[in-house]
């Protein structure tokens, strides 16, 4: 073979290995879509797919940041908000090695809302500042408007829970806008449908409870469109919790039954705990006592059980932090010697010639005074 076929046959070896790796990232992408699409139905199925796709995106530092997301997302649906944390680190950590502004983007968001869910407000703003002034100097707004949607509406989560519902409102009809825009209705119907029924919470608080069972119809009808089980569940809720304002009773038991039938799967902890509130304070309402202590225990479980995840995962976040403040010390002091040892491998020849050419000018002036003594002592013989 000589050797312009050999350079030809290397060339179509490495065109052909490149083709087939393009092909398995493109089949990893795909695998990302699709378990996005199934997050509120089966979180376990997304939290399989993306521990799959790690091991598989072997040296792609995007796909791999990708697939950490989409493990935390899969924790952050059943609520398991240390395990997610624990891969949405992974994920800011190798965060600089990207040069994708969509990726940060979507990092950066994600970092929003964890922080939201841990109610830790200040860094959950941060990020979202971050990534809200990323998406509006980002050159083609079609492609960041869904990341801006979101950003709205987790802003809008964090009024509603320091019971500022008017403003909350406002930043979820800025979500629900900017998530339709350019005709993404159907792309995002999860994500409208979570802001539609929390913006139907907003209008109970207000007490405007018209609006707010248009909210949660609106809500329920955008997470049937998408099978999205859970938000079905929390949208029945909501609706239940009008039967109840009304003392329609036996209407609100019947929807709460409905959502913790269809919810029951899903293994949402915060949803389970307000289907088991619910059904505890109706049927207290309709005098069944047993009925309700059963549901009033499961409640009062559920909820302990919250608490200890959001325990842990804030521990695990501040030991995570100390972590970090710890290496960032013993790095400073390494960097402090090393400092110190250059200063001092520069400065002690620097002083040393200076001292030295003092010294020589010193001499050579005693020298010449000694020269001069000498020449006056002779010529006074």
């Amino acid at each position: 073979m000589n050797k312009k076929s050999f350079i030809l046959v290397i060339l179509l070896l490495l065109s052909t290995r490149y083709s087939v790796f393009a092909q398995d990232q493109k089949k990893l992408e795909q695998l990302i879509k699709t378990a996005n699409v199934e997050m509120y139905e089966n979180p376990e199925k997304v939290i399989s797919t993306g521990l799959k796709i790690i091991q598989l995106s072997k040296n792609n530092i995007d796909l791999k940041i990708k697939a950490y997301k989409l493990v935390s997302d899969g924790y952050s649906s059943k609520r398991e908000y240390q395990k997610s944390l624990k891969y949405l680190i992974k994920a800011l950590e190798l965060l600089p090695k990207s040069e994708d502004k969509l990726l940060k983007i979507s990092i950066d968001t994600k970092a929003g809302i964890q922080y939201h869910q841990l109610n830790i407000y200040q860094s959950a703003i941060t990020y979202l500042d971050r990534a809200e002034k990323m998406c509006l100097e980002y050159p083609v707004q079609d492609s960041v408007s869904s990341f801006l949607g979101v950003n709205y509406v987790v802003r809008g989560f964090i009024y509603k829970e320091k019971l500022n519902c008017d403003i909350a409102i406002s930043f979820f009809d800025k979500g629900i806008k900017a998530l339709s825009y350019n005709n993404k209705k159907n792309e995002n119907a999860t994500k409208i449908s979570i802001a539609k029924y929390n913006k139907g919470n907003c209008y109970l608080l207000l007490e405007e409870n018209g609006l707010a069972e248009q909210s949660f119809k609106e809500a329920l009808k955008g997470a049937k469109s998408v099978n999205a089980k859970s938000l079905e569940a929390f949208a029945l809720k909501g609706i239940a919790q009008i039967h109840t304002f009304n003392g329609a009773y036996a209407d609100a038991i019947s929807e709460l039954n409905q959502a913790y039938y269809i919810a029951k799967n899903v293994n949402d902890l915060v949803l389970n705990q307000e289907i088991y509130l619910g059904l505890s304070v109706n049927y207290l309402a309709i005098n069944q006592p047993e009925k309700y202590k059963e549901y009033q225990q499961k409640f009062i479980q559920t909820q302990t059980k919250l608490k200890e995840n959001e325990r842990a995962s804030i521990e695990n976040l501040l030991q995570e932090n100390y972590n970090n403040l710890e290496n960032k010390a013993k790095s400073d002091l390494s960097n402090f010697w090393i400092l110190v040892f250059l200063v001092l491998t520069i400065s002690i020849p620097l002083i040393t010639f200076i001292i030295n050419k003092k010294t020589n000018t010193n001499i050579k002036e005693l020298k010449a005074k000694i020269n001069e003594i000498n020449s006056n002592f002779s010529s006074l013989i």
